[in-house]
């Protein structure tokens, strides 16, 4: 079945009459759920079969689960998971344990995921935050330094995918310098090629990753006043060619206010610029119809999956399906051992 180039969202903790037709019309490639969409583990599991009823297939289901504040299943439904700064922290006293730790809670995140039929987690963060930089990224980084924060990353994507979950590292060449939240502006990154090869080294590191979300950011050395999402320079010159990521590249939520225009120009020129898939989240819309028309939009102006980026959505794919052996409740307790102030939250 052709299916449309595009990640698209759910209104709420059901599939609507409207979004069944839409996504029955459209044949979206995933649908990703946010947290107005994620009330429980029986609900979870009915929206999903509902939206692969209405697509005719197994969609992929993408979430944004990190850990830490980044979490759509939160407690006490679902178990708390560390932040981003929680495993370096446990890294830079014993890199072995770090690891550990970063395979282990992801291998549990995936357990969770797993079960609800979500195989495809928009994590691990590889950004590295700047002093004075906007705390949007912040304490879900590994941390500062390239090797380390590639190293952890790695030990989380493994543990995803170890359990049947594709990872998508974020956000591609780096968002740690912004000074303003992507969500309301265009962060405008000043930095020199030194300053910005710190950043790009730490996804170099990370190349061969199943996929990778962009970041709306302008590099003002690279091409000014363009956020990296619309920036030919940014995607071809900078993404794909000296961080030699070949991943399906899906852009950051195109309804964030970082990017000016229409939905269908930022569709246009996501896709012109090079990137694979749109995705759509409407995070800061509340009615169903509005988010409905919006997604609408989105998929009208998405072109079908096809050449390198099918392929790319096909290897990603397949990273999703296959789920090592894995005792839980053994890592379980492994876990409340290297995270014991987690035992308490269980």
């Amino acid at each position: 079945m052709v299916t449309k180039a595009c990640i698209l969202s759910v209104s709420g903790p059901i599939l609507t009459p409207g979004e069944r037709v839409l996504f029955s019309a459209h044949d979206p490639w995933g649908v990703i759920l946010m947290g107005r969409s994620c009330v429980s583990k029986s609900q979870i599991r009915r929206l999903v079969a509902d939206i692969w009823d209405a697509t005719g297939r197994a969609t992929l289901i993408f979430i944004d689960q990190e850990g830490g504040r980044v979490a759509r299943l939160k407690a006490p439904e679902w178990p708390l998971f560390p932040r981003g700064e929680d495993y370096a922290l446990v890294y830079q006293s014993d890199r072995e344990r770090g690891l550990e730790a970063a395979w282990l809670g992801h291998r549990l995140i995936a357990a969770e995921l797993a079960s609800l039929s979500i195989h495809a987690d928009c994590a691990p963060v590889v950004d590295l935050p700047v002093p004075g930089a906007h705390d949007v990224i912040g304490d879900r980084a590994f941390g500062t330094e390239p090797e380390q924060v590639a190293d952890i990353a790695r030990a989380a994507l493994k543990g995803l995918a170890d359990g049947g979950v594709a990872g998508v590292v974020k956000h591609i060449p780096g968002h740690g310098r912004s000074m303003s939240d992507s969500h309301l502006e265009l962060p405008r990154v000043t930095a020199g090629a030194n300053e910005l090869a710190r950043d790009f080294d730490a996804f170099a590191r990370l190349a061969d990753a199943p996929m990778a979300m962009t970041a709306h950011i302008a590099y003002d050395s690279i091409d000014p006043g363009v956020a990296a999402t619309l920036s030919p320079a940014v995607i071809q010159g900078i993404i794909r060619e000296r961080i030699g990521f070949d991943g399906l590249l899906m852009t950051d939520d195109l309804g964030m206010r970082a990017l000016g225009g229409s939905l269908t120009t930022r569709a246009d020129g996501a896709i012109a610029a090079g990137c694979d898939v749109l995705l759509h989240c409407s995070g800061f819309l509340k009615a169903p119809d509005e988010i409905l028309a919006e997604m609408a939009e989105v998929a009208e102006a998405s072109p079908f999956l096809a050449d390198k980026a099918l392929q790319r959505a096909q290897r990603a794919e397949a990273m999703s399906t296959a789920q090592m052996p894995f005792d839980g409740q053994a890592g379980w307790a492994r876990f409340h051992e290297l995270f014991p102030e987690f035992r308490a939250m269980a």
